[in-house]
């Protein structure tokens, strides 16, 4: 059995429909170090975290503290929306996260099954710094649920989801919050 903590990343310093990749805002950095400051209480852990910027930025103190090298996980980067504008991106997120998986559109079915599929794969207690929709679909994953919007995880809160490589475990689920997705 492997324990995965899934971290959602500190509040970013411009949201989903403001900015691609932005990095963290000072609430932001805050909210990182006492995540990190959590999760140093479970090491070892292998550490991964999402290419977006924001994740790779809360994931830095406990890489910083470690000195251990973490892993650029892509298939737990944010929900992709190629190709829309960023004006386009809140309305569109809205009405995917009022639906269920089923029900979406083949590349983003394809997205959460990856998703899924990597926690599966994990076989030894892992950090992954992530996003809001990413953990939505981890939760869902582990727990039945096929709707894209299971919780509401807060910034810098940490969820936890264990596995034995066939199926997938709500362990805790992290602070929730009415937050702005970003």
């Amino acid at each position: 059995m492997a324990l995965i903590y899934i971290i959602r990343h500190g509040r970013a310093a411009g949201s989903f429909t403001d900015e691609l990749d932005p990095g963290l805002d000072a609430l932001g950095v805050k909210q990182a170090a006492t995540a990190c400051t959590e999760l140093a209480r479970h090491l070892p852990l292998a550490l991964r975290t999402s290419p977006l910027r924001r994740a790779r930025e809360t994931a830095q103190a406990l890489v910083a503290s470690t000195g251990q090298d973490i892993m650029v996980e892509h298939r737990f980067a944010e929900i992709p929306s190629p190709g829309l504008s960023l004006a386009a991106r809140g309305p569109w997120l809205r009405e995917v996260m009022a639906g269920n998986w089923q029900d979406q559109d083949q590349a983003l079915r394809h997205w959460q099954q990856a998703l899924v599929d990597c926690m599966l794969a994990i076989n030894q207690d892992t950090a992954i710094f992530s996003h809001y929709v990413a953990i939505n679909a981890a939760v869902g994953a582990a727990t039945g649920d096929d709707r894209v919007l299971v919780c509401r995880p807060d910034n810098g809160s940490i969820t936890i989801i264990e596995t034995d490589g066939k199926t997938l475990r709500l362990v805790q689920q992290g602070a929730e919050a009415e937050t702005h997705v970003n």
